[in-house]
């Protein structure tokens, strides 16, 4: 019996190790070192992840496995203070849209000249603000979201810094993603600076956006706004609606369906 759970050990150590070998990494501005995986040779496809995510939810999906066997070049990042990225506990390395100017190095240490971008829930926050500093970007997919991360006083996004970290008493709303982040070893207080300092863009910037936007959201979901909000804010701004709630849509084979589309078009 110890040697089977001996060889099961091993088996386990090895699948970790060859995931951690697959992910490069990339030293940003301000020496902070991005993780990010970079598979296929076609047209670039970038995929931001959620709020207490890693790349690695994105390539459990249907999108992830559709996007490669169609020949894309899918870059797949964990952004800072997230999974094998730095996570450091100062506000100077979050401030200033540090994230949005970490894709943009990351892109350029690639060489890639233009990319399709994704975000889902947090995700797409940084990627809204990416899509207004970025020209390489040709189109974007906004996941999850609706208007209210365009307030720069919204009251979900500062109950959530405060509550990870850990300045305030845990409200029911947040006492769960709190318990959950715990549950899997993420960096609490990082996250606290990610909420703190997560880019607002103002819906002024947004409508002087002309590339193709799809914003797509589940059925069930309002968590971030409303997505018919949100699309008003565009000149050029599909709304794609499908079965799901915030943190199962994502997942979704009709999920990627629609993205793939859309950027095949």
């Amino acid at each position: 019996m110890k040697k089977y759970t001996l060889f099961l050990s091993i088996i386990v150590l090895s699948f970790s190790t060859l995931k951690a070998l697959r992910l490069k990494r990339f030293t940003s501005f301000d020496a902070q070192t991005i993780a990010y995986e970079d598979t296929g040779r076609g047209k670039a496809v970038l995929l931001l992840h959620g709020f207490i995510n890693t790349g690695a939810n994105w390539r459990k999906t249907a999108l992830y496995k559709d996007l490669i066997e169609k020949g894309f070049r899918v870059i797949v990042p964990d952004m800072r203070g997230n999974g094998a990225s730095d996570k450091p506990h100062e506000d100077k390395f979050y401030q200033n849209e540090a994230e949005v100017k970490d894709l943009i190095g990351l892109i350029s240490s690639l060489k890639i000249k233009d990319y399709t971008l994704v975000g889902y829930s947090r995700g797409a926050i940084v990627a809204a603000k990416l899509l207004t500093k970025d020209k390489r970007i040709t189109k974007a997919i906004l996941g999850g979201v609706g208007q209210h991360f365009t307030n720069p006083d919204w009251g979900r996004r500062k109950m959530f810094a405060e509550a990870f970290s850990g300045k305030a008493h845990l409200h029911p709303a947040t006492a769960g993603a709190v318990a959950y982040a715990k549950s899997i070893g993420a960096d609490t207080i990082a996250l606290g600076f990610l909420q703190k300092y997560q880019p607002v863009t103002l819906p002024t910037e947004l409508m002087k956006i002309k590339k193709p936007v799809l914003i797509i959201c589940g059925e069930e979901d309002l968590d971030n706004g409303d997505p018919k909000v949100l699309q008003s804010y565009f000149k050029n701004a599909q709304l794609k609606l499908v079965k799901g709630n915030h943190n199962g849509t994502y997942r979704t084979q009709a999920f990627a369906d629609e993205l793939v589309k859309f950027i095949e078009l």
